[in-house]
Parts: C-alpha cells; sequence; structure tokens
C-alpha cells in the first residue's frame, strides 16, 4: 500500500511538473479516450540567444513513460554575434543545451547543439536517450549564420589543408 501511495505520489508530482512548464506555448489534445497530448515548448538557446527553437513532443499524463517522438524547428529571431558562436562547443559531439525528463525509468528527451564551421550553420538536434521500438528517435533543425555578424566567409576560416 506504501509503494502505491509513493506511486501515486510520483505520477502526480510529474503531472503538475510538466503542466507548469513556464516554456510551454501550446497544447494540443490527441482526443478525448486518451490522456496523450502534444506539447509545445519555446527554448532561447542560452549562449546564442539569437536562436529560438520550438519543440513538439507527445506527452501521456499519469502514465510511466512518455513517447519518444518529439520534432524541433530553430530559427534566427535576434542578434547572433561572433562572441557568441566563440563561446560555444565546437566539437563534433557539441553541447546538450537542453534536457527534459521523459519518465521514471531514465529516459529524457535533449537538444543538442552542434556547429557546423565549414557551412556556417548551428545545428540542433532533438533525440531521446533511450531505444524505442528498434530506433532512438530523432530530429534536426538548422541556423545559417549567413546574414549575422557571426558569419564567416570561407576565406576568412582557418584551412584544413595540410
Amino acid at each position: 500500500m506504501k509503494k502505491t501511495r509513493q506511486l501515486l505520489f510520483a505520477l502526480a508530482t510529474t503531472s503538475a511538473l510538466t503542466a507548469c512548464s513556464d516554456n510551454e506555448v501550446g497544447d494540443v489534445s490527441l482526443g478525448m479516450f486518451t490522456m496523450k497530448d502534444i506539447k509545445l515548448n519555446t527554448l532561447v538557446d542560452p549562449t546564442v540567444t539569437g536562436v529560438t527553437c520550438h519543440v513538439a513532443s507527445v506527452e501521456a499524463n499519469l502514465s510511466l513513460a512518455d513517447p519518444s517522438d518529439s520534432s524541433i524547428s530553430c530559427r534566427q529571431t535576434g542578434e547572433i554575434t561572433p562572441q557568441m558562436i566563440a563561446a560555444i562547443d565546437k566539437s563534433k559531439s557539441g553541447e546538450v543545451v537542453f534536457k527534459k525528463s521523459k519518465s521514471i525509468f531514465f529516459k529524457s528527451m535533449k537538444v543538442r547543439r552542434i556547429f557546423d564551421a565549414d557551412n556556417q550553420t548551428l545545428m540542433y538536434l532533438s533525440y531521446s536517450t533511450k531505444e524505442t521500438s528498434g530506433s532512438f528517435k530523432h530530429s534536426l533543425s538548422t541556423v545559417p549564420l549567413w546574414g549575422t555578424k557571426a558569419y564567416k566567409p570561407k576565406a576568412a576560416l582557418p584551412s584544413t589543408d595540410t
């Protein structure tokens, strides 16, 4: 009985936290006979503040596990400066800029920023950390630096030739 109360408390807390998200900008019900909704969240890149991403994901209230499907769309919504680009991780794996728990079983959805220096483009990858139905669910959006103060023509980039 005690474990049942603990589980119900955990579910209620998780539902309450999900419902109180301050970056939620939309909520679409998937129907009368389901507890699943599509939640639309906005994310401003904490380092490259001129980029805003919108992430859509299915959330199942009162369920032990949320589905892994999500999609992402990112756009330039403000100034992108050379100082912002200088401050980001430029490794091939980039860096996580957003993370959200999707279940009590260690599954999360992450958004990772990766910089494509050759094409002067920021890539934002949304992905699930657990395999579902034989696949790791993911979605990609890109923000080119063309037209921003941070754009460097190819001639200005360091040569990779040896």
